[in-house]
């Protein structure tokens, strides 16, 4: 099987060196020739690609506009399996949707990641026991087999199924809210001094703050509509609390912390809802 990998950041870089442990030989592409010339310097990839006609599987581990101006901009094998690994997937599975294509186009999304970034800091072992997002779509049972049997292979531990819309409601979410939320903790002049007064929950809260800006904020406005909406959710939430405690009211602020340990509880649950098809692979 030919395999390429177009996007050598820490994801992209990170899948060669996972596919490459699993036996495969990989070829890789980016838009800069310094991440390139790195990755092929230091066996991440085994060759370079130019044109994608003769792959079987292309995963794109670019941002949002770039993976759809990849896609478009390229011609890829008949029948070939074309993967986004995205942070967003309707904005780009209707893109992909919008054009006649002759390959089967997939939409995943790895749930790993560092809170640094580029193909330097790539690693083979990032998605051991991760779980990846697979967006069906369209596209073929022989397909989605492909991609499992790969993702398998790179260690990941979990697949979860689910339609482009659900993945972004949910990802706002988990997601880019926590991004944001740790962006603005760190905002606070109060940081400065620390040391020795921070724990387990300081760390938590800080070590997404410092994540890629552009690349992040991309992802933010390719899905606005959902993560305004949880933005808005948190944001009253954060005015109950200061309210009650403007106000001195135990009470209510007990009320308000018991609301959110009993909501907490019961998330850890993991209650699957029909629309979500999930499969642990070890």
């Amino acid at each position: 099987m030919e395999i390429c990998v177009a996007g050598m950041g820490i994801i992209g870089g990170s899948m060669c060196l996972a596919l490459k442990r699993a036996g495969h030989t990989v070829y890789g592409w980016n838009r800069s020739k310094e991440a390139l010339e790195y990755a092929f310097n230091h066996s991440i990839i085994d060759g370079t690609a130019q044109t994608f006609e003769n792959f079987d599987v292309v995963f794109i581990a670019l941002p949002p506009e770039a993976t759809v101006n990849f896609i478009n901009a390229n011609t890829f094998k008949d029948g070939a399996v074309v993967a986004d690994v995205c942070g967003v997937k309707k904005y780009i599975a209707d893109a992909v949707n919008a054009k006649p294509r002759n390959f089967q186009y997939v939409g995943c999304h790895p749930m790993a990641g560092k809170e640094v970034s580029g193909i330097e800091n790539a690693c083979a072992h990032l998605f051991d026991w991760a779980s990846m997002i697979v967006v069906r779509g369209d596209a073929e049972d022989c397909a989605i087999k492909t991609v499992w049997d790969l993702v398998k292979e790179m260690g990941f531990g979990r697949i979860v199924e689910c339609t482009a819309e659900l993945h972004d409601r949910k990802i706002a979410y988990t997601s880019q809210l926590a991004h944001i939320v740790s962006n603005a903790y760190v905002k606070d002049g109060e940081i400065d001094g620390c040391i020795g007064f921070t724990g387990g929950s300081f760390q938590d809260m800080t070590r997404i703050a410092g994540v890629d800006e552009n690349m992040w904020s991309a992802l933010y406005l390719k899905n606005a509509d959902n993560l305004v909406q949880k933005l808005e959710n948190l944001i009253s939430s954060l005015e109950e609390a200061k309210a009650a405690i403007e106000r001195s009211d135990c009470g209510w602020l007990s009320e308000i912390l018991r609301e959110g340990k009993e909501r907490f509880a019961a998330g850890k649950k993991n209650i699957m809802t029909p629309d979500i098809f999930v499969q642990n692979l070890k």
